[in-house]
């Protein structure tokens, strides 16, 4: 029989791991934020997501938990500004050999 006691710690730790979670993912955000001069395709490349992968997680994310998030909007948590802004001011012409690498390793990009 489980006490009432340790049912609301497991809660207690259940919430706890969430929220530590959250906070990690908050600063990865704000990290690939700051790191603006890394390509998506790069990161594709060598870890088989992006911050497109991000927003699309985090849209998602929403309609499991019954709280829709935007499109737009998660693209603005990711990117920390509209995803055409963004674009404009960072992201460069992919290279042949990133193109070619990205092409090859598709089973590898994250779903």
């Amino acid at each position: 029989i489980r006490s009432p006691v340790r049912a609301r710690q497991t809660v207690k730790m259940a919430s706890l791991q969430v929220q530590i979670e959250a906070y990690a993912f908050r600063q990865l955000l704000q990290h690939l934020q700051w790191r603006s001069d890394v390509q998506n395709i790069e990161l594709m490349n060598l870890a088989g997501f992006c911050r497109n992968c991000l927003w699309k997680w985090l849209h998602a994310g929403g309609k499991v938990y019954g709280l829709p998030i935007e499109k737009e909007e998660a693209q603005l948590q990711v990117y920390g500004e509209p995803l055409a802004d963004w674009k404009k001011k960072y992201q460069a012409k992919a290279s042949e050999e990133a193109l070619a690498m990205f092409n090859n390793d598709t089973a590898k990009h994250a779903k």
